[in-house]
């Protein structure tokens, strides 16, 4: 798993689809109404979450993927909460069409123990009008030279009309960008040429017309479903059964759940079409990105609620990998904490030593999240002489991203970390006491952006030279013993 956690990249990836907003109520039940045999609900609090094709694109941008959102959104309260919502995850949010259509909106009443006492739903599921899908599908077209994957999230709230979805479908066909649907519709036809299909299983039932109880009358409807719409690949999910993925050839190749105690399926489909976007679009094998959803999905069902998974989670990995950023992750980092303080510091930290953890230390407590800049081993070379450095470019990235207080690593490749600070913009740039303030390479983007340099004593007498130095002694004397 770990193999395939370390070939996913940053891409460009569009999700189109219904948008709801998630309204959770917390509270207590402790007695019985005196009007009627009901039970009396205190509420305590109240959490909003990004649902439907939102938390698709959630499950994304959580793991550095660009996203762009293409729904309908109205002019209501909740449609401004939601927008809110997806702004502060860093998702795009211009493939938007405000329409007179109040949010789709999804309220739980929840009590002591996570349990779920009432659902209210209040929703707009017409077709939208033809003005309405004429505009989404112009969005759609001018972007799809700019995407890497785009991902159909189906909730048949009467956005993703038939007419809309095959233009769709069409349009990226001939933009040789792969298509991905999360299929609630009974009618099949209308995702013909999509290249993989993602049903569950009554979903399956409901799509073919035909019984899905066993696992032959799965693969069965399967088969008539690719049939039907001529996918790449139709995968079909079923719960603690697990998943089964078919190919156009009719190869089948079968997963069983990851084991998890279930304690709230919602969201779990949405998490199974985000991970095998981010696999498909990083050019992992079809099968590959299908194990790689399946562990995803075991971790999202021991979740409450509609909420996002990340790589770390879905490979409980070790190595801290999902610390590490490039280009566009430090981008990205930035639009998604707009209202943190990022700290930025940045050297070779070839032997790392006490000098550099205080180094460290202190620079985590200018801010709320602290990005570190790691020079590559060419910079280093070129920086320090032959010989350097003494530890390669990947084990400095994960010994510093294996520390608490490093948030985030980066590696250039350049002299100076000028492209990097340019790209995260942060609001402090932390250099050691052996630079005068004039000298900082960044200062006038830091600047620029209201932000500060802020310079910082160095730990006497320690040194990844004087270490190296120490050790060249020492092996001369046992030399020349």
């Amino acid at each position: 798993m770990e193999k395939l956690l370390h070939q996913i990249r940053p891409k460009k990836i569009m999700v189109a689809g219904e948008i709801m907003l998630d309204v959770y109520y917390k509270g207590a039940v402790k007695r019985i109404s005196p009007e009627a045999p009901v039970p009396v609900f205190l509420k305590q609090n109240i959490a909003y979450r990004p649902g439907g094709a939102a938390n698709t694109a959630v499950n994304l941008v959580v793991n550095q993927m660009e996203v762009c959102i293409l729904s309908v959104t109205g002019r209501d309260e909740n449609s401004r909460i939601l927008k809110k919502l997806l702004d502060q995850a860093g998702i795009q949010t211009d493939g938007l069409v405000e329409t007179d259509r109040p949010a789709c909106t999804k309220t739980r009443l929840i009590a002591a123990g996570s349990q779920q006492v009432l659902r209210i739903d209040e929703e707009d599921d017409s077709l939208i009008d033809e003005d309405t899908q004429e505009r989404l599908f112009r969005i759609f077209k001018t972007k799809m030279n700019d995407t890497d994957l785009v991902i159909l999230s189906d909730y048949m709230k009467g956005m993703l009309t038939e007419e809309l979805v095959k233009k769709m479908i069409s349009a990226a066909r001939q933009a040789d960008v792969k298509v991905l649907v999360d299929a609630k519709d009974t009618n099949a036809e209308k995702y013909k040429g999509c290249y993989l299909i993602k049903p569950n299983r009554q979903e399956l039932a409901l799509l073919t017309g035909m019984q899905t109880d066993s696992m032959d009358g799965v693969r069965k409807a399967m088969k008539h479903l690719a049939e039907i719409c001529s996918p790449e690949y139709v995968l079909t999910t079923l719960g603690p059964d697990g998943m089964m993925l078919m190919d156009k050839s009719g190869n089948w190749h079968e997963l069983k759940a990851v084991t998890q105690e279930v304690f709230d399926v919602t969201g779990a489909g949405d998490t199974v079409i985000a991970y095998l976007g981010m696999g498909i679009a990083s050019h992992l094998t079809v099968k590959d990105a299908v194990n790689l959803a399946n562990a995803a999905a075991g971790i999202q069902v021991s979740k409450a609620g509609t909420s996002a998974v990340t790589l770390e989670e879905a490979g409980n990995r070790r190595d801290h990998s999902e610390k590490y950023l490039n280009r566009t992750g430090l981008e990205m980092l930035r639009t998604r904490y707009r209202d943190k303080k990022i700290v930025f510091t940045n050297g070779c930290f070839d032997i790392l030593h006490v000098g550099h953890i205080r180094y460290l230390k202190q620079a985590s407590l200018l801010g709320d999240i602290l990005v570190a800049g790691v020079n590559s081993d060419k910079s280093v070379e070129k920086l320090k002489g032959a010989g350097r450095p003494v530890n390669g470019e990947h084990d400095r990235l994960e010994m510093l991203a294996a520390y608490s207080f490093v948030d985030y690593v980066v590696l250039f490749g350049e002299d100076t970390p000028y492209e990097v600070i340019q790209a995260l913009k942060p609001d402090v740039l932390v250099k050691g006491g052996d630079y005068k303030l004039d000298d900082v390479i960044g200062k006038d983007i830091v600047e620029a952006n209201n932000g500060k340099v802020v310079i910082t004593a160095l730990t006497d007498g320690k040194s990844t030279s004087s270490i190296i130095d120490k050790i060249g002694q020492k092996g001369s004397r046992e030399k020349d013993e």
